[in-house]
């Protein structure tokens, strides 16, 4: 291990899974975990465009969601099975930094992408009569347009440092991809001033838009509690009810994780929280949207319905 650290660039992620039947288990679950993943997702995505009914700006903002969880779990889980199944845990700092990129760009969009869902829940409940000007189709496509610009912007930043950073000690990464502050803690110079960078990204990506969506949250609540209709309380506290959750699995072990100082940090606890952000969040995001939004129950039960219809109308055929 000591020579290959110092005559190699590639870098050697340790991983996730120890080698044994604990280990074998958890590979498995994981892996059904990203079928899970790709499975809702896709569906969730096909869906929104299948359904007229669905194409307004909080379904849109959505399919990004989708198609962000789709890519962020497939970043993360191939290299991680690959890893297991053929006992090669090796790197190459390109595939490294490809990966970090990918991630950190995903990342940061989708935490802006929750904000700009929350904002859109907000105006709907808050200002409905505001709702077709202050959300129109201009300025969701620029909320999207400018989440994946800023996320990406951020993440080119913080990869081209890492991999430029003196590595002269171990090149082995505690963790199961190639996480900036785990690579962070392999350089043999002092990053304190970096890692502040890195806290300010952490603000700005995440504790920020935490804030908002609570804002957003805040007075949607004390509105909601003020309408006069009893279907329209259900239906606002459904669909706030369901972001939040979101909201909550993705925020909490995301920020819990960067905001720590190294010293507090442990590379244990860093990959179980990872597991939350990176794994099970998409998977439980379009489960979550699915089984608690009666629009998109019912947008799924058109499509069968359609479906079935065009299926029989063809036996029907000479």
């Amino acid at each position: 291990m000591e020579n290959y650290n110092k005559t190699s660039t590639d870098f050697i992620l340790l991983g996730l899974f120890p080698p044994s039947k604990v280990g074998l288990f958890t590979f498995i679950l994981i892996i059904l975990i990203f079928l899970m993943a790709w499975l809702g997702n896709l569906s969730m995505i096909l869906l929104i465009l299948l359904d007229i009914h669905l194409h307004i700006p909080m379904y849109f903002l959505l399919i990004q969601l989708s198609f962000i969880d789709l890519n962020y779990i497939s970043t993360i889980v191939p290299k991680m099975a690959s890893d297991f199944l053929f006992e090669n845990k090796s790197i190459s700092s390109i595939e490294c930094g490809i990966q970090s990129f990918f991630f950190l760009t995903l990342g940061g969009a989708e935490a802006l992408i929750l904000a700009s869902m929350a904002y859109d829940r907000y105006v709907a409940v808050c200002f409905p009569l505001h709702y077709p000007v202050r959300m129109s189709k201009k300025v969701c496509v620029l909320m999207i347009t400018g989440s994946w610009i800023m996320g990406s912007i951020n993440s080119c930043a913080h990869t081209i440092y890492v991999l430029h950073l003196p590595y002269c000690r171990s090149r082995a990464i505690n963790h199961f991809f190639c996480d900036v502050p785990a690579m962070v803690n392999l350089a043999c110079m002092d990053t304190s001033v970096y890692e502040y960078t890195v806290f300010v990204s952490t603000v700005f990506f995440l504790v920020l838009p935490f804030i908002g969506i609570a804002y957003s949250y805040g007075h949607v609540l004390i509105a909601v509690y003020h309408m006069h209709s009893a279907e329209g309380r259900r239906k606002a506290y459904s669909t706030c009810s369901t972001h939040l959750t979101v909201v909550t699995f993705y925020y909490m072990p995301f920020a819990y994780t960067y905001l720590r100082p190294r010293s507090l940090r442990s590379p244990t606890e860093d990959k179980v929280l990872a597991v939350f952000y990176t794994i099970l969040t998409p998977m439980l995001n379009p489960i979550i949207y699915s089984l608690r939004n009666k629009e998109v129950k019912g947008a799924l039960r058109r499509v069968i319905h359609r479906i079935y219809s065009v299926k029989m109308d063809t036996n029907y055929l000479p």
